[in-house]
């Protein structure tokens, strides 16, 4: 029984899926969009969701060592400083009134090479 496992496995070993998640949240932010397939798009949903949240909690907090802190724990996923920098001057301040919900997941087919469900998941406006 599966009783409080949280997360998919996704057919990776623990390292393998981190790695890959943390390349996919790098891309969504970069490019605001990107195509996957629907359990990938669905399990990135939960770690964007949280850096959102991290970057727009940063920007509410007056406290210097706060939003340093918010900084380092989001530079833990994404490995590039400009999509870093761009998290936390323009990502997070565009939902500062926003309670949750900041991607949307959009599935648009199957994939023609073997048939996987294919999503689309962008950041909403």
């Amino acid at each position: 029984m599966r009783h409080k496992r949280k997360g998919r496995k996704l057919g990776r070993t623990t390292a393998h899926r981190d790695a890959m998640l943390s390349n996919m949240v790098t891309s969504l932010f970069q490019h605001e969009k990107i195509e996957t397939t629907v359990p990938k798009s669905k399990e990135l949903r939960r770690t964007a969701e949280k850096l959102v949240t991290l970057a727009k909690k940063a920007r509410i907090t007056d406290k210097e060592e706060s939003a340093l802190h918010a900084r380092r724990l989001a530079a833990r996923k994404i490995h590039n400083k400009e999509v870093l920098k761009k998290l936390f001057d323009n990502i997070g301040p565009r939902y500062a009134n926003r309670e949750g919900g900041y991607t949307r997941i959009i599935k648009i087919g199957n994939r023609f090479g073997d048939n996987a469900p294919v999503a689309v998941i962008e950041l909403v406006e």
